[in-house]
């Protein structure tokens, strides 16, 4: 009896929520540091030692093969992959941003996690990173190329980790 009380419980795996903003990432890293994103890499680096409570990667279809193949090798990892359709404008400009149901999921992720990871430069994400930390008392990292993260999301969030050669394929 007295060896039970003094025992500490078995600390707890950290539950973590991934959130991947496919396009921002792939143009970023091609643009800043000449590479390809390694989502096995990164996948490594964000789990060890912590549960996966929700994992997304955000992407834009455009209906082709080599397209399915890349997403079916996200689900492979773990990832929830969630698909907007891309539009083409009559003015010849494109959409196809994830903004809005990237912030609804991470929100409603922080019923279930206790760190959010985002990975995405954009800065319309740095109101949301400040909420989450501030109103939820969540932890929220950020992912990034260098150079082209914006400063208020990096400023937002309780980490900012650069997205470097070991994060490259």
């Amino acid at each position: 009896m007295e060896a039970e009380r003094n025992n500490p419980e078995p600390m707890m795996p950290e539950n973590v929520a991934i959130f991947v903003d496919v396009q921002n990432v792939y143009y970023t890293c091609r643009q800043a540091l000449s590479g390809n994103f390694d989502y096995n890499a990164f996948w490594a680096q964000v789990t060890e030692g912590r549960e996966v409570v929700a994992a997304y990667a955000y992407a834009i279809d455009r209906g082709d093969e080599k397209q399915r193949q890349f997403q079916n090798i996200l689900r492979a990892i773990g990832f929830e992959v969630k698909l907007k359709s891309f539009i083409q404008r009559a003015d010849g400009s494109a959409k196809g941003d994830w903004d809005v149901g990237i912030t609804i999921d991470m929100l409603e992720s922080t019923a279930i996690a206790d760190t959010l990871v985002l990975v995405s430069g954009d800065g319309d994400f740095a109101i949301l990173a400040d909420k989450l930390r501030q109103h939820y008392g969540k932890r929220v990292e950020v992912y990034g190329a260098p150079g082209l993260t914006a400063k208020a999301l990096m400023d937002a969030a309780s980490d900012f980790i650069a997205i470097d050669n070991k994060l490259l394929l």
